[in-house]
């Protein structure tokens, strides 16, 4: 089984949506940004909070 530590699951969190590190950016606003074909820099500027690891491993979640 594969382990995401960077990805959190909270019901009290953006309604339970898988997260990055438990703050209210979810796995799918990485993946829809990436998806329009915006680079891994755009989400790094958008959220200063988060790091590289936490958008490459939002981007393995939904394929797992």
């Amino acid at each position: 089984m594969t382990v995401f530590p960077r990805i959190t699951q909270n019901p009290a969190v953006m309604g339970g949506k898988p997260c990055v590190r438990g703050q209210r950016v979810t796995v799918g606003m990485i993946v829809g940004q990436i998806g329009a074909s915006r680079s891994i820099d755009d989400p790094l500027a958008n959220y200063p909070y988060i790091e590289r690891e936490d958008i490459l491993e939002a981007l393995c979640f939904p394929a797992w």
